[in-house]
């Protein structure tokens, strides 16, 4: 391909995309396809010789499309959204393009300069104080990874990263049993072992409940223990509720352990100040995690991670080769020190793009309608005989079940909504997801996509209804 026929069939595939997006909420939401169908349509072997891009696009069209769940529909309402927009798009298409590896200064000294400013800017729009510094890792996962790391590090003085775990001492995890399943992942790929890691109670909202994890933290300093991280979530995964940050980050100064809060999702929520009650005592936490790609409009990969203690970050992870060193080093951040790998991409520059395209104001209008909704389906569902809420609902995450007044048995109610929940799937019109809260299977609806508007909820709720009539 020369660069002729790159502008040609760059132009083409921008249609492509504005037609997508003027058409995604018409396609169905989930696929129409059974495991292996996709495969099948496909090669066994590369092709030996060149095929042209428009052989390419036509299987694209009629070989993948069909097989996409459209995640950037309206009416995608499950998990957490990953969300996208115009100004993020075309700065995803300006990286590509210069192709840049922004491991340190010397190798994009704009990128690292922007992400700086851009991650300043985050900072102050979500009111955390002037002590944190951010950095943009890949993922929330990859996020409470370095945590866990620098809280190792911290409590073995660096001897870990030196010689490995000593084999008289064991070091124990904290986080609720609400907590998103990374953090056991984490635990396991930083070393501390799956059984050192204490999953606390939660209380009737489903939040950690502060005095058990006292009581695990007691125990496991009587038995010779060493705690040394305590993640605290603000809106879980489940439900999005909203751990008691202050009252956590009491007991960890009380016990000296690092305090992690993961706010993947909420987080973006506190771009709102009427929201930020749900970060009270923030200023305990040893680092904070949240992910612009979830609710804050920007493509995935792009998770805002920040700490307190800048030096035990990049005493953690750095390694200085000779091919690696420059001479502005002590002059600069080289964010390869920052996290896991050492390759980075340019993702300051889609958050950049974002936040000038809407502003503050832009973003907050989006959010608070977004929360508008899902207190407005909230109402509808209390009202309703037959339905019923299963959590609280501080955003626009509704978790509710089907009970109609004649059936009390939990097997018989588990079941009913697990066929309901698989019937509005097979429908196509609308994609939920599902959880067990209290051993109660429960319908998640999420309520954040870019483009969300009324008519949507309406539509949703609407066949969830109809749905669950012909079910009884």
């Amino acid at each position: 391909m020369n660069n002729e026929e790159f502008r040609k069939h760059a132009h083409e595939l921008v249609d492509w995309m504005a037609d997508y997006f003027d058409e995604v909420e018409d396609y169905p939401v989930k696929p129409d396809v059974k495991p292996g169908d996709i495969s099948a349509q496909l090669p066994d072997e590369a092709p030996q010789k060149p095929e042209s891009f428009e052989e390419q696009i036509e299987d694209f069209e009629n070989k993948i499309i069909p097989g996409i769940t459209h995640w950037q529909s309206p009416n995608f309402m499950g998990y957490f959204p990953a969300n996208t927009s115009y100004p993020s798009v075309l700065a995803e298409m300006l990286t590509a393009t210069l192709g840049a590896q922004c491991m340190s200064w010397l190798t994009s000294p704009a990128a690292t300069e922007l992400e700086e400013q851009v991650m300043e800017w985050l900072r102050k729009a979500i009111g955390l104080p002037e002590l944190f510094t951010g950095v943009i890792q890949s993922t929330a996962s990859t996020s409470t990874l370095c945590a866990l790391l620098m809280a190792r590090e911290r409590i073995s003085d660096f001897k870990i990263n030196a010689s490995g775990f000593p084999t008289d001492e064991t070091y124990t995890v904290y986080c609720s049993s609400e907590t998103h399943s990374s953090i056991e992942k984490d635990v396991k790929i930083a070393g501390f072992g799956r059984q050192n890691l204490r999953t606390i109670q939660v209380d009737h909202e489903h939040a950690m409940d502060p005095k058990a994890l006292e009581e695990s933290i007691r125990e496991d300093l009587e038995n010779g223990y060493k705690p040394t991280a305590v993640v605290a979530t603000i809106g879980t995964t489940g439900s999005t509720a909203i751990d008691p940050v202050k009252e956590i980050g009491e007991i960890c100064a009380r016990y000296d352990i690092f305090f992690h809060i993961d706010a993947a999702y909420a987080g973006t929520a506190l771009l709102l100040p009427e929201m930020r009650w749900m970060n009270k005592g923030i200023e305990y936490a040893d680092s904070f995690v949240f992910n612009p790609h979830k609710w804050m409009f920007t493509n995935f990969d792009c998770s805002a991670f920040y700490v307190q203690d800048e030096a035990l970050l990049v005493r953690t992870f750095e390694i200085m080769p000779e091919y690696l060193k420059t001479p502005e080093d002590q002059r600069v951040k080289n964010y390869r020190d920052w996290g896991i790998p050492l390759g980075r991409r340019f993702r300051a520059l889609k958050l950049w793009f974002v936040m000038r395209s809407y502003g503050i104001e832009g973003l907050q209008e989006k959010i608070r309608q977004h929360i508008r909704l899902g207190q407005q389906l909230k109402e509808e569902i209390e009202a309703h005989d037959h339905f019923e809420l299963l959590a609280p609902v501080p955003l626009n995450t509704i978790c509710f079940r089907f009970h109609p007044n004649f059936i009390d048995d939990k097997k018989k109610l588990n079941e009913l909504n697990k066929k309901l929940l698989n019937q509005i799937q097979e429908s196509g019109k609308i994609f939920l997801t599902h959880t067990k809260l209290d051993g109660k299977y429960t319908i998640r609806i999420v309520l954040g996509n870019t483009n969300l508007k009324q008519r949507h909820v309406d539509n949703a709720w609407r066949l969830i209804q109809d749905i669950a009539n012909k079910l009884i």
